[in-house]
C-alpha cells in the first residue's frame, strides 16, 4: 500500500544551519505518527516542508506516491490545526466546520451532510447552533479537528495543539484525540517537545535532535530500547552517570563511575571497549528500596544512601537517595505496597538495580 507520507533525504537550511538535515521517513495510510524533540529541533519546520509553508533546500516529499515538491499548500491534500485554533467567533460551530466546504463551492445540502457527519464523529452532535464562547477548551479542539476532516484530507498536520490547555485538560485531550484519529481513519502527524503525548497517542514517534531523527521506533521501542545517549535521556526518566569502561565481556561492563561507584550495565553491540569514556542510564522504577541490604541479594548493583528528599505524588511517589559519597542523588520510585509510608528525610535506606537495567553508550555519542 502507498504511504501517505514518504519523505526522503529531507533538508531544509537557514544561511550556515541546516534546520532539518537529511531526514527520511515514511508514514504509512491510517497511523498516528509524533515528531518529538526539544524547542528548535527542527521538528515545526519538517511540518511547514510538509504543509507546503517552506521549501525544502533539498529532498523529496511524497503525499499518496506523488511529489508535492512547488505545489502550493491550497493544492495539497494536507490540513493543519495550530495550538491556537483561529476558530471564527462571528460563526456558530457549524458555520465554522463547513466554511471550507463553502470555499469550494459545495452545494448547502452537500455542506450540511458533511457537518452533521463531523459533528456525530467528533461526540459533538447537538451543538451546531451554538457560539465558540460557549464551549470548552475541548470542544473547541475538537470542533477545529472537525473542521480540517471535512475536507477529507490525505494528511493532517497537529502543531501542538494541546499546549494552551490546562493540565487535566491535556490529559483528557490525549486519548480524545487517539480516539478522534480513529474515528476518521486519517493519518495524524503530531508535533510536540511533551514527550507524555506522543508516548501515549502514537502508533511510531521519531525523536529529533538538531536537525536529525535520533530514532525512529513504538513508544515500547524508544522506552526500553533507546538507541542513543539523548533518546535514553530524554524519553522518559533516568537517573545517568558518567565513568569509564574498567571491563567488557560481550555485552555486560563493569564501570567505575566519576563519583566512584563501581557500575554494572550493558550495551547495545559491540560499540564500546575497555577505558572507554561512557554514560549510564538506569530508569527510576527499576530501582528497588530496602531497609536492610539483605532484602536486595539478588541484584548485582547496590548502594546504600541517606533519604535527602520525598516527592510525594500517589501512585508516581519516589524519593530522591543520596550515595554513599554524598555525591549524587539517585531518584527510586516508591512501591505502592505501604511499606515505605512512613518513609522520612534522613532515612538510611539500600538501593539495588540488575545490570540489564543499566543501558551505558559511549559519551558524546547521543
Amino acid at each position: 500500500m502507498t504511504p501517505d507520507l514518504h519523505c526522503t533525504s529531507l533538508t531544509k537550511t537557514f544561511g550556515d544551519t541546516n534546520a532539518v538535515d537529511n531526514v527520511s521517513f515514511t508514514v504509512p495510510a491510517g497511523s498516528f505518527f509524533s515528531i518529538l524533540g526539544p524547542s528548535g529541533c527542527g521538528k515545526t519546520t519538517i511540518m511547514r516542508m510538509v504543509a507546503g509553508f517552506l521549501e525544502p533546500t533539498s529532498g523529496d516529499i511524497q503525499i499518496k506516491g506523488q511529489s508535492v515538491l512547488n505545489v502550493p499548500p491550497n493544492k495539497r491534500q494536507v490540513n493543519m490545526v495550530f495550538q491556537h485554533l483561529a476558530l471564527f467567533p462571528m460563526m456558530n460551530i457549524a458555520e465554522n466546520i463547513g466554511y471550507g466546504l463553502r470555499r469550494k463551492g459545495l452545494s448547502k445540502k452537500e455542506i450540511d451532510i458533511k457537518v452533521e457527519d463531523a459533528l456525530d464523529r467528533i461526540g459533538l452532535p447537538d451543538i451546531g447552533m451554538r457560539r465558540v464562547e460557549e464551549l470548552s477548551g475541548g470542544q473547541k479542539q475538537r470542533v477545529a479537528i472537525a473542521r480540517c476532516m471535512v475536507l477529507e484530507p490525505d494528511v493532517l498536520l497537529l502543531d501542538e495543539p494541546l499546549g494552551a490547555l490546562d493540565l487535566k485538560l491535556r490529559e483528557h485531550m490525549k486519548v480524545e484525540l487517539k480516539a478522534l484519529q480513529a474515528a476518521f481513519d486519517t493519518t495524524f502527524i503530531y508535533i510536540t517537545h511533551d514527550q507524555s503525548e506522543a508516548l501515549v497517542m502514537s502508533d511510531k514517534i521519531a525523536v529529533m535532535n538538531a536537525g536529525r531523527f535520533e530514532q525512529v521506533g513504538s513508544a515500547q521501542e524508544l522506552y526500553y530500547q533507546p538507541e542513543t545517549a539523548f533518546v535514553a535521556g530524554f524519553v522518559g526518566d533516568s537517573n545517568r552517570w558518567s565513568g569509564t569502561v574498567l571491563k567488557k565481556n560481550g555485552a555486560n561492563l563493569l564501570v567505575q563511575t566519576s563519583n566512584g561507584l563501581s557500575l554494572r550495565g550493558t550495551v547495545k553491540g559491540n560499540s564500546l571497549q575497555e577505558g572507554q569514556r561512557i554514560d549510564a542510564f538506569v530508569r527510576p522504577e527499576a530501582i528497588r528500596i530496602a531497609y536492610k541490604a539483605e532484602e536486595l541479594s539478588g541484584f548485582d548493583n547496590q548502594v546504600s544512601g541517606i533519604v535527602s528528599s520525598i516527592l510525594f505524588n500517589g501512585a508516581a511517589s519516589r524519593v530522591l537517595v543520596k550515595d554513599q559519597k554524598g555525591l549524587q542523588e539517585i531518584a527510586v520510585n516508591l512501591p505502592q505496597s505501604g511499606e515505605f509510608a512512613s518513609l522520612a528525610k534522613g532515612a538510611e535506606v539500600h538501593i539495588a538495580w540488575s545490570s540489564d537495567q543499566a543501558t551505558c553508550f559511549a559519551t558524546g555519542a547521543a
